[in-house]
């Protein structure tokens, strides 16, 4: 294989393991990172040190003109083969009734409009309507969107239900032009975006929670993704895969 992946928000986390596992399936990978340079280049190194191909890419998902620059770059890298729409936020722990406009204009705009301008150009390049070869789109979203997250971030669950929507209407629309979409609904992973919300043991604390009594890992959630990259998913799109842990 010598096609190109996309991970956005591929410095850490989820990304960081998706981006891994993308090189280790053949793919030349493009982290994409909105602000931590060394962890985006640590990622690349990692690759290159594997004999992978990887190249890290600033992008804040939530301006359209980085979303464009990284797509015209990761052209020049290769042809593009799969998106991982993994970058996204989360803000602290809150009420409805506490929420201001900012932090909701700032929620949707990264989580959601990021998402489809990514997958806009993703198309783009992929659909047999626009000369492609087809091509994959995984999307990140949560379990949050099917438990609301109340008291915690009811935006954050609305912004990932809205992904789940989304995975679906864009699967139908290109499913006859050589692309499969779906999507992945994390549950409690340990990684660092909890402390983004305010929380940095949260996914331990709540991991009794859970019916397999433990939190996942960003590995596991990586491994879903690239399944449904890979030609053993080929007859798989229009669907959301809970790697939750039961919850």
């Amino acid at each position: 294989m010598d096609s190109v992946a996309i991970v956005t928000g591929g410095s850490r986390g989820i990304g960081r393991a998706t981006a891994l596992a993308a090189a280790s399936h053949g793919y030349r990978v493009v982290v994409g990172y909105a602000s931590n340079k060394n962890a985006a280049d640590e990622v690349v190194a990692k690759i290159e040190a594997s004999n992978g191909k990887a190249m890290a890419v600033k992008c804040d998902v939530g301006d359209e003109a980085d979303i464009l620059a990284l797509f015209e770059q990761a052209d020049a890298f290769g042809k593009l083969g799969a998106l991982v729409n993994n970058a996204g936020v989360v803000d602290m722990t809150a009420r409805v009734d506490e929420m201001s406009a900012a932090r909701l204009t700032r929620m949707m705009n990264v989580n959601i409009v990021g998402s489809i301008l990514c997958a806009r150009e993703a198309v783009k390049r992929m659909s047999s309507k626009h000369g492609g070869s087809g091509g994959v789109i995984v999307n990140i979203s949560s379990v949050a969107a099917t438990l609301g997250s109340p008291a915690q971030y009811v935006d954050y669950a609305a912004s990932k239900g809205a992904i789940d929507t989304f995975t679906v209407g864009l699967a139908r629309e290109v499913s006859a032009e050589g692309i499969r979409v779906n999507a992945i609904r994390p549950g409690l992973i340990d990684t660092d975006i909890h402390a983004s919300g305010g929380e940095p043991d949260r996914a331990q604390r709540l991991a009794h929670m859970v019916p397999m009594k433990r939190v996942g890992t960003a590995d596991e959630i990586a491994n879903a993704v690239v399944w449904l990259m890979s030609d053993d998913a080929s007859y798989v799109t229009g669907t959301i895969v809970d790697v939750s842990g039961g919850r």
